[in-house]
């Protein structure tokens, strides 16, 4: 009689116990992503000089997979003359990241000019949905010669359904 009271007792609860991690509040989308890179980034860039002088602004869409790959899209250089970036992104400390992507440019003639190396870090926000960093920009002709570096601000958010 006392192990059947023990039993009507414990099952139940071992069965309470194992369903409440489903039915407690769960953590909201953003609570989970604090501090997360990983996802798709709508940004803002801003080219400069490096001295503080705007060159332009234009915005980005950035993917951040899993495993620490990059692809990017911008619309600062019309498409028919570059291809999409593509490049890698690591975890460096706290909720701050490093990241490096690479895209191939052409002229109107569909001849190779040369390609562009963007190299930053950025800060995830303790929302997780807001981000903002710097990166330099560096320009090469066809036979790897650096042409121009320049720097970039950037700023963005969380793109999702």
């Amino acid at each position: 009689m006392k192990t059947k009271l023990v039993k009507n007792i414990i099952a139940p609860l071992v069965v309470a116990f194992a369903l409440l991690p489903m039915v407690a509040a769960p953590a909201t989308r953003s609570s989970m992503e604090a501090g997360k890179l990983q996802g798709t980034w709508e940004m803002q860039i801003t080219l400069t000089d490096c001295a503080g002088h705007v060159i332009r602004s234009f915005p980005s869409l950035i993917e951040f997979a899993a495993g620490g790959t990059v692809v990017e899209s911008n619309g600062g250089t019309p498409q028919a003359l570059k291809t999409p970036g593509e490049g890698v992104w690591r975890h460096t400390i706290d909720s701050n990241y490093a990241f490096r992507f690479k895209f191939f440019t052409f002229d109107a003639q569909n001849v190779f000019t040369g390609w562009t190396i963007i190299t930053g870090e950025t800060t995830v926000d303790a929302t997780g949905n807001a981000n903002s960093g710097t990166a330099t920009v560096e320009v090469y002709d066809p036979n790897g010669n650096l042409l121009v570096s320049l720097c970039a601000e950037t700023s963005g958010t969380r793109f999702e359904l």
